[in-house]
């Protein structure tokens, strides 16, 4: 029979979900929720407040977050900015700032470790940590946008157990499991921020192994890529591609320049718009390209995929056309925007420094 660890991981998973609803869901009898429901209560894992009134019929609960209960901190470092936030069970982020940087290693570290110590407590369980970056453990071994190498991230532990991922594999994570991949036996996932990045999904987990999409070379093999390759698909379907196609040189933001480009496209500017088709064009190449490698059901996108695929869908979809199989083109996956947007990899690595702890944390209470 389903016990306490089957609903509390059935409330993670489900955030809103009435008493009523999850003990139908698990084949609990009314009576066996309540022990349950105390058990949990008593651990200081979940709690209930009155769902809203649904009219006559006998009144239930909605399952939430203990008031006291555990935390996960969430640092979600990007090319240009960091933030320290914490998540609950049930995965919903707090409120943070988000701090600009400068891209030093050791003095971003250091502040985002004040910001950590600062959000320490008994409640605090594990820390995830969301990366632009190739990683390997706890160290970034390449983070071309941020120009890291070898920078050990083990310190942001604080002590506690450390979960390290790329951010746009944990986006991906996000989207299978809370988003719009979940349900999908195997999902491919896209971000486009500066350069595109991604992961396999499978039955909601990442693929083993480095994912490296934005470094295989769907682009124009005279380009050379700051991570040492040359004809990168990363420099092809973003802020310093279009810049490229206006001839205006790099820009020291790519994410930001996009946006003006995207913003000038939409208002009419013909030279702008020419950058942004090329761009889509160059996203859409290579989104075929994987669908012919890897068969998924779904493709979603995030960031800056989702403005391409927005302002230049035709182009976009006669890309991924063209570039499929011949055979696939009667049936092409949806790709569609990702539904958890910007938050995607702050909510993946909340998940991914919860998963396996539920058990842990049950038992210990």
């Amino acid at each position: 029979m389903p016990g306490a660890l089957d609903l509390l991981r059935y409330a993670h998973a489900h955030p809103g979900v009435t008493r009523a609803e999850a003990a139908a869901r698990l084949g609990l009898g009314s009576g066996a929720a309540t022990e349950i429901m105390g058990r949990l209560r008593a651990a200081r894992l979940l709690g209930e407040v009155a769902a809203p009134s649904a009219g006559r019929g006998r009144p239930t609960t909605v399952l939430v977050p203990h008031p006291e209960g555990p935390l996960v901190a969430v640092v979600e470092l990007t090319h240009a900015t960091w933030r320290v936030t914490t998540a609950a069970i049930g995965g919903e982020l707090a409120p943070a700032p988000v701090h600009r940087h400068t891209g030093d290693p050791a003095t971003v570290l250091r502040e985002i470790t004040d910001a950590l110590r600062a959000r320490t407590g008994d409640r605090l369980v594990a820390v995830g940590v969301s990366v632009p970056a190739t990683v390997r453990g706890a160290t970034v071994v390449q983070a071309a946008t941020l120009n890291w190498r070898d920078v050990d991230l083990s310190g942001l532990g604080l002590g506690r157990p450390l979960t390290v991922g790329n951010d746009a594999a944990l986006a991906g994570v996000a989207e299978a499991l809370r988003g719009a991949a979940r349900g999908h036996a195997v999902a491919l996932h896209l971000t486009v921020e500066v350069g595109v990045g991604g992961v396999v999904l499978i039955d909601g987990a990442p693929a083993p192994g480095a994912a490296e999409f934005g470094h295989v070379p769907f682009g124009d093999p005279a380009l050379h890529c700051p991570c040492g390759a040359t004809g990168c698909w990363d420099v092809t379907v973003d802020g310093r591609a279009m810049a490229r196609a206006l001839g205006r040189p790099a820009p020291a933001d790519p994410r930001a320049f996009a946006g003006e480009v995207l913003a000038a496209a939409r208002s009419g500017d013909a030279a702008a718009r020419a950058a942004v088709e090329r761009a889509a064009a160059a996203l859409g190449r290579g989104v075929g390209a994987l669908l012919n490698a890897l068969d998924p059901a779904v493709v979603t996108l995030g960031g800056l995929g989702v403005d391409l695929l927005e302002s230049a869908g035709d182009v976009f979809s006669a890309a991924v056309r063209r570039a499929a199989m011949a055979w696939r083109r009667d049936a092409l996956p949806p790709i569609v925007p990702a539904a958890l947007g910007s938050a995607g990899p702050a909510i993946g690595a909340a998940e991914s420094a919860f998963a396996g702890r539920l058990e842990e944390l049950l038992t210990r209470r």
